[in-house]
């Protein structure tokens, strides 16, 4: 593990993994350790992953100012990181939450991004619904022995932390391609991994830029949207959506996979993903 100052003190922890390129991969949750990307289903093979602990989470400092929590300044972070690095520009990788938080480096530091990988992206930054044809997609998988709970959970209201618990396992399945033991074990894991002040102050306050659509249209550098078919949140056809934001931008659904992609099918996740990074 190793460790940096970031723009306001705070000292932030990344673990470098892999051999190859470098690839500086930011978690989502949002407030979720990078532990849980763990080696993004054997990407490290032909890419050095550099996996940063966002402020708060994993073994990163709490920040002394909670507002320095969102989502829109810790794009701050990343920027530091590139620094610390001594890199000119990088190849920068957001999972879920942590997408806005790319997508808005990529509009803040454009000439300081080679290639923009995101996979199944929050596009709450952008002010675009991410569950369209969602029902679509929970109908597909109705044979599945755990529907039907797991779908009661997703739209249940609970009342504790330990109704929010049971109800979130119930659920798990709908973010997985196969609920098999690889699958298990990464939810099993989840509920330790997130710091709540993260999490609660990822969206604190903040509202989107009506300007960032046109400035994406403008990014130069190639981006990668990856999502799993049976993702519902964002959906398939709510990346589309994105999708159509960018000038240079390649779309990938991978089949059978959910929310884990390289969780639910590493082999052809790392395919996709160093496919594109070598173009």
């Amino acid at each position: 593990m190793e460790s940096f100052q970031s723009w306001d003190g705070t000292e932030l922890t990344y673990r470098v993994v892999g051999s190859g390129p470098p690839l500086v991969c930011i978690p989502g949750g949002p407030g979720q350790a990078v532990e849980y990307l763990g080696e993004l289903g054997g990407l490290s093979s032909c890419r050095t992953l550099i996996l940063l602990d966002n402020r708060g989470t994993g073994a990163s400092s709490v920040p002394a100012d909670p507002a320095t929590y969102r989502v829109d300044r810790l794009v701050d972070d990343v920027e530091a990181l590139r620094q610390h690095l001594g890199f000119d520009s990088v190849d920068l990788f957001g999972h879920s939450a942590s997408g806005g938080i790319c997508l808005l480096y990529a509009a803040r530091h454009p000439g300081r991004l080679t290639h923009l990988v995101l996979v199944a992206p929050s596009l709450r930054v952008v002010g675009l619904q991410s569950d369209l044809e969602v029902e679509s997609v929970l109908a597909r998988r109705a044979h599945e022995p755990w529907h039907h709970a797991a779908v009661a959970a997703l739209h249940a209201e609970p009342t504790s932390r330990e109704e929010l618990e049971q109800y979130r396992w119930q659920a798990a399945p709908l973010l997985y391609g196969c609920w098999n033991s690889a699958a298990q074990a990464q939810a099993k894991a989840e509920p330790a991994q997130f710091a709540q002040a993260a999490t609660d102050g990822f969206y604190e306050e903040f509202q989107p830029d009506p300007t960032l659509p046109a400035r994406l249209a403008e990014l130069t550098a190639p981006a990668l949207l990856l999502v799993g078919e049976y993702d519902i949140w964002p959906t398939a056809a709510a990346v589309r959506q994105l999708a159509a934001l960018f000038d240079n931008v390649e779309l990938v659904t991978q089949p059978g996979s959910g929310h884990f992609p390289w969780v639910d099918d590493p082999a052809a996740f790392v395919a996709s993903v160093e496919a594109f990074l070598a173009s």
